[in-house]
């Protein structure tokens, strides 16, 4: 299965928080991590083929509950 490429804007999420949602799911995906200067890009490829759209939803939230956490994106 293909990567799936999820752009993360940086005026609403935290990068921390984008790395930590990739340590915490490293065990169900494989991850690309990249940056431009509005977003950070992650490429995400599961582990189980038949979860890849689940695991991107689940991965996206995850990772805007932390910035929310931290107060936001700065």
């Amino acid at each position: 299965m293909s990567a799936r490429e999820l752009r993360f804007h940086r005026d609403i999420y935290a990068g921390e928080a984008v790395d930590e949602a990739v340590k915490l799911f490293s065990g169900f995906a494989d991850f690309e991590l990249r940056e431009q200067d509005d977003a950070w890009i992650v490429s995400l490829t599961a582990k189980n083929p038949a979860q890849q759209t689940r695991l991107c939803g689940e991965f996206s939230n995850f990772a805007l509950g932390l910035t929310i956490q931290r107060g936001g994106s700065e």
